[in-house]
Parts: C-alpha cells; sequence; structure tokens
C-alpha cells in the first residue's frame, strides 16, 4: 500500500509539468525587485511568513508602515507577496493580477480557501501549493500565473532577499 501512495503522488506532482496547456507567469512589465532582510531578527519580524500565512509589501505605499524601506529596496510591479508554502518555505510573486496588468490592481489573499483572487477579473490562483499557478476565471482560461520571484540567502551579508529571478 505505501508503494502505491508513493505511485499515485509522484504521478500527481509531474501532472502539472505534462500538462496540456502551458502557464505564462511572465506577462507583467519588468519592474526592479529588491527586498533585503539583513538581518535574522528582521526577517523573522517582517519577512517570515509562517505556513498558510502571507505578507504584502508595497513600497510607494509604504506598506508594511514599519518596515525600512531603502534606496535600493524596490517592490516589482504591482508590490510583493510573500506567502510560507505548507512547509513554511517561503514564496514571492508579484501583487499585480496578470490579467489586468494593471500596478494598481492588486491581489487580494482568500484566507479561508488558500488562494489569491483579483478583485476586478475574478481569477483564483493557487500560491501555497502549486506556485501561482491558475485556479479558475480568465487567468486559468488563458493561462496566465503570477510573475514569481526568487526568495533566498543574500550573496553580500544580507541574510534573506527577494529578488526577481
Amino acid at each position: 500500500m505505501n508503494k502505491l501512495l508513493r505511485i499515485l503522488f509522484s504521478l500527481v506532482a509531474v501532472m502539472p509539468l505534462v500538462a496540456c496547456h502551458s502557464v505564462d507567469d511572465d506577462r507583467l512589465p519588468p519592474a526592479p525587485v529588491r527586498l533585503t532582510f539583513y538581518t535574522v531578527a528582521e526577517w523573522n519580524l517582517y519577512g517570515n511568513p509562517a505556513a498558510l500565512e502571507y505578507k504584502m509589501f508595497i513600497k510607494e505605499q509604504r506598506i508594511p508602515s514599519n518596515y525600512n524601506y531603502t534606496a535600493i529596496s524596490e517592490t516589482g510591479y504591482g508590490g510583493i507577496l510573500l506567502v510560507g508554502d505548507a512547509f513554511g518555505m517561503p514564496l514571492a510573486y508579484d501583487l499585480a493580477c496578470p490579467v489586468e496588468m494593471r500596478k494598481d490592481v492588486r491581489l487580494k489573499v482568500d484566507t479561508e480557501k488558500n488562494e489569491a483572487y483579483c478583485p476586478n477579473c475574478g481569477s483564483r490562483y493557487d500560491i501555497y501549493a502549486n506556485y501561482g499557478s491558475p485556479l479558475s476565471g480568465k487567468a486559468a482560461e488563458q493561462g496566465y500565473g503570477l510573475q514569481k520571484y526568487y526568495v533566498g540567502a543574500g550573496a553580500a551579508g544580507e541574510y534573506m532577499i527577494v529578488t526577481r529571478r
């Protein structure tokens, strides 16, 4: 039975890779991204989302208001949505809806369904388990996924950074 479950899990994990339609997750206009957490304490306070939690960063609106944005801080096209997947590993996406392609049309998070959605077009996205893939709405019909950003250890002494890939 254990072997059967492993085979089933492997098939489910591979299915998105062999699906007939590809997902376009690079539709938004290019925009600089750099969100820096210099210390473990700063990461734990501002950046470290627990499993199935999220945080939003929008430099122009100073969200969150107590985060120390610097001259080199950039939050992408519409802002950064930083989430913790089911295991608490950080993932980051642009907050702009790839269908609407406007920096002022930002995703909202539905905490009951654990999905992000666009308040304008109604598209829904899997932000915790399937890397910003579209679930329904125009995004699913047209194959538009969320713009993903890199989250990892900094190379120049920063503890963690969020950047473009």
